[in-house]
């Protein structure tokens, strides 16, 4: 792969370090074939790994960003396979999608740097485009009952919200709660390096 210091694409530094373990997890939860619609893929790095990574799957990136739409496709022309389909632009919060269905839904590192509206829509749309038994997998920080699992994620949510008071790290309880709404239940969690957790919820 182009190094990420000259690419035209944009570089997350965090990517490197959590792209291995989040794709054990995956290799795990995700079905052996099908789509896997990426929600909030921010600079492409991700899914340009994963699908390597995950050959025998569909790969859809998407955002609604039109600078991070230009820095997924600039990361998806060193894609070895064939298998990482063009990004889509995807608001998760909107009503409707530009997909009818999927196997799998996976978004990283959303649901902190939003609004609770992005929240809902995700499992809205993962709700209109999943079958029963089909995974939403979430990775990111969260808080378990309220409680902050580590003092840096406490930190890490006293800056989110001073950024933006609609923003934070969420509550694994919260997320329980809307999944059931979406008719999701929480089948997995998993303690990930940088006190950061993969959620997986399961569509029934």
């Amino acid at each position: 792969m182009t190094d990420a210091s000259t690419h035209r694409g944009r570089h997350a530094p965090a990517t490197a370090r959590n792209r291995d373990a989040i794709l054990a997890v995956l290799e795990r939860v995700l079905p052996n074939s099908g789509l896997v619609l990426e929600i909030a893929s921010g600079t492409g790095e991700h899914a340009v790994h994963f699908a390597a990574h995950l050959p025998t799957l569909r790969w859809q990136p998407s955002d609604p960003d039109p600078a991070a739409i230009e820095s997924i496709s600039a990361w998806s022309a060193d894609a070895a396979g064939d298998n990482l389909h063009r990004p889509l632009v995807i608001d998760a919060a909107a009503e409707t999608w530009p997909l009818s269905s999927a196997d799998a839904v996976v978004c990283s590192n959303m649901v902190h740097i939003a609004p609770w509206s992005a929240a809902e829509g995700l499992f809205a749309g993962a709700a209109r485009i999943l079958s029963a038994g089909s995974v939403l997998f979430l990775y990111g920080p969260f808080s378990v009952g309220g409680v902050h699992t580590a003092p840096s994620n406490e930190a890490f949510d006293r800056s989110l919200r001073r950024q933006n008071p609609a923003w934070g790290v969420r509550d694994l309880n919260d997320i329980a709660a809307l999944g059931q709404r979406h008719r999701f239940v929480l089948a997995e969690i998993v303690d990930m390096p940088a006190n950061n957790k993969s959620v997986v919820l399961r569509r029934v």
